[in-house]
């Protein structure tokens, strides 16, 4: 088994309008995986799958050689799932919810959060309330979160949405230099492994692989 890897097996699935996966299984090696389908297709039930916060009902998932069904606590403590809908952080500032995030993931990277603060424009809004902030706001916080975590699995649903122009090409950028990091070329190379799911491509971001979920 590639112990750098996420390994997907047999994972199946099914919702009360039909069977979403069957039998999909996935090799992801280090770098910038992109999931991509229209609406409905099932790109967030696919990320949610990978996180181990939705439990499939076939299969298993191997990352970095941590078995989800085995070691649980273990798989998911090495995966960042940004879930946009998550109200236990509303009462934090932008500051106090990275600072919860770095007890969590102990490669967290607050070094670079200035930069990322400033590539997001987030400077003025450093003193709110996340429930303060607009939608496009408090996903910026997030996503700030995703690029500093350094997790071994970092899954993000729909990067751009409610985003302003700026921001959109910053974290395209922060994608394509998330990507280069894990070649071969950077020393040493990244190891962390980046699944995007998008209704379109991600630019000139250069992913290993795209799984095409359809329109």
């Amino acid at each position: 088994m590639n112990t750098s890897a996420l390994i997907v097996t047999g994972l199946g699935f099914d919702t009360p309008q039909g069977n979403l996966f069957a039998n999909l299984s996935l090799q992801l090696p280090p770098g910038v995986h992109l999931i991509r389908g229209g609406d409905g297709k099932g790109k967030t039930s696919l990320l949610r799958l990978l996180a181990g916060d939705l439990p499939a009902h076939t299969g298993n998932l191997h990352l970095h050689g941590i078995a989800l069904h085995a070691q649980p606590l273990d798989y998911r403590a090495r995966v960042f799932w940004p879930d946009y809908k998550n109200t236990a952080y509303d009462q934090a500032t932008p500051p106090e919810f990275w600072a919860a995030l770095a007890q969590q993931h102990r490669h967290f990277d607050m070094q670079s959060l200035p930069a990322l603060i400033e590539g997001l424009s987030l400077t003025e809004h450093l003193h709110k309330s996340l429930y303060m902030l607009s939608t496009g706001s408090k996903r910026k916080v997030w996503l700030a979160g995703a690029l500093a975590c350094g997790a071994a699995l970092t899954l993000i649903d729909d990067p751009f949405s409610a985003l302003d122009i700026p921001s959109i090409r910053f974290v395209t950028a922060q994608l394509k230099a998330a990507a280069l990091a894990c070649s071969p070329h950077h020393t040493p190379p990244s190891q962390r492994i980046w699944v995007v799911a998008h209704y379109a491509h991600l630019g000139d971001v250069p992913v290993a692989s795209t799984l095409d979920l359809g329109d």
